[in-house]
């Protein structure tokens, strides 16, 4: 993944507070830069909501500055403001002290009772930045937030959230609308914090994109501008054999696993793929594929013959496989071959009691797609979800596709992106081996395993957003190319 898409990037809290230095350092003043996000504050407050009387939860550091600024700039629109502040106006300092002296009006203690008679609530207290469980007034008042139920704007992140995992720290009251500024944080994509943030703007407080190029950024949202100019469409004067060969190992039992992933290779590009069926359900496979080779595996179960094919350039294994000691050796003799490998489901599980022979044995381009079940089969990680994925790519030196509403790829080399374009539609049977088939075929045409996850999972999200209510996993392989014209349509690399 070579220069990403900078407005995808994803700061830590480390990394914003680096930004703001920078452009303090490039001439623009901190008091300027709060000023700006106030002011951005209170646009988005007035463009959501008709206006009425609003109460802003101030807190002692610059997110309350912040709301000192909001607070200002809606008087003097006309609205009706009730400003609270944990703690004195004498233990401000800095911009927020001065913010807080040109808001020259009534500041009251921070209490549950300012709620009262609100139509609107301004959550300034605590930005991206806690490391604590809120406590005292400000638990008090938060608590009292959420039982009321009255819509909240916060600014940066609902104070309570920590910005680094979007996790909870206590409590946080959920908001319609968080303004952030420069850039998103971890916390507005990841579970809960994505949820209990709402619709996130980001607002330019006169922060250059340029500050970025000093950062060391390796959290990115998902999306097309990440991979998109590496995207490996059909050339004029291309043919099958330069689009790759997959091959899906087939399960005995559950055969509609096997030819849902075979489907989806072929439907994302790749130029030849086939199935590995065992001889028992040899006709099952055959019957029920067209476009899809079928290849008799021998009792044995040895993938050996069928490799001798030197076009097959990715093997799939694990969907409708089975935890067994065969499926265990399909896996070895994978990564084995030296081709690219997706191991799901069953061939991930199936190390359960030994990982180790798992992550000893990949040695080359890897992706393992697992739910949090099978993740866990697996790693022993701790932390958040951005941490234990990268934690697993760099143990396994595969990337790692923790799956779920927020799911995470990690590379062993401890870049991640945070997916957020998937619908609960695909909690449903066999949508996973669709997206390791989906997976597995960029890879057949050449995409780095990296980027190929990236895509194959935003593909697989934006195919079941476009279908809507309904989805059967069947559904996303006729639906994709669909998603694939849009997706050709804005590539301004060809």
């Amino acid at each position: 993944m070579n220069a990403p898409d900078h407005n995808l990037s994803l700061l830590t809290t480390t990394q914003m507070a680096q930004a703001d230095q920078a452009a303090i350092q490039s001439g623009i003043s901190g008091i300027a830069l709060m000023e700006a996000a106030g002011a951005a504050v209170a646009d988005a407050v007035n463009s959501r909501w008709g206006r009425r009387p609003v109460t802003i939860l101030c807190g002692p550091g610059n997110n309350g500055g912040d709301g000192f600024v909001a607070a200002r700039h809606l008087r003097d629109a006309g609205w009706p403001v009730r400003l609270g502040l944990l703690g004195g106006k004498a233990l401000l300092s800095g911009d927020a002290a001065h913010h807080a002296q040109l808001w020259g009006d009534e500041v009251q203690p921070l209490t549950p009772a300012l709620l009262d008679g609100a139509g609107l609530v301004i959550d300034a207290l605590f930005g991206a930045g806690l490391s604590r469980p809120l406590s005292g007034a400000a638990a008090t008042t938060v608590a009292a937030l959420i039982e009321c139920g009255l819509p909240v704007c916060a600014v940066d992140v609902p104070s309570g959230l920590d910005g680094n995992t979007g996790q909870v720290l206590g409590l946080a009251a959920p908001a319609s609308l968080t303004v952030t500024f420069f850039r998103k944080k971890p916390a507005h994509v990841l579970f809960p914090g994505r949820q209990l943030c709402g619709d996130v703007q980001v607002a330019d407080i006169g922060i250059l994109d340029s500050v970025l190029d000093s950062l060391p950024l390796a959290t990115f949202q998902n999306g097309p501008g990440l991979w998109l100019s590496r995207y490996p469409w059909p050339a004029l004067e291309g043919h099958k054999y330069q689009r790759g060969h997959a091959l899906v190992v087939g399960g005995r039992l559950m055969t509609g696993a096997a030819r849902l992933a075979a489907m989806a290779c072929a439907r994302v590009g790749a130029g030849l793929v086939s199935i590995a069926a065992p001889a028992a359900v040899w006709p099952v496979y055959a019957s029920n594929m067209t476009s899809i080779m079928v290849h008799l595996l021998r009792e044995s179960g040895a993938l050996d013959e069928i490799l001798t094919d030197g076009r097959i350039n990715v093997l799939v294994v694990g969907p409708g496989a089975g935890v067994s000691d065969l499926t265990r050796t399909h896996a070895l003799q994978a990564l084995a071959s030296g081709r690219s490998v997706v191991l799901d489901a069953d061939a991930i599980s199936v190390f359960g009691s030994d990982p180790q022979a798992l992550f000893a044995a990949v040695a080359g381009p890897c992706v393992l797609t697992p739910h949090e079940g099978e993740f866990n089969r697996l790693f022993s990680t701790g932390g958040h979800k951005l941490d234990k994925a990268r934690q697993a790519a760099c143990i396994s030196s595969a990337v790692v596709v923790l799956k779920g509403a927020d799911t995470v790829i990690a590379a062993p080399d401890g870049r991640a992106v945070v997916n957020t374009n998937a619908p609960p539609y695909l909690a449903t049977g066999g949508t996973g081996d669709v997206l390791a088939g989906l997976i597995a075929g960029l890879m057949a045409q050449g995409m780095a395993a990296f980027d190929a996850a990236a895509a194959g999972v935003w593909l697989h999200g934006e195919t079941a957003r476009l279908f809507g209510p309904g989805l059967l996993s069947e559904d996303l392989p006729g639906m994709l190319p669909r998603v694939l014209r849009r997706l050709l349509r804005h590539d301004l690399s060809r």
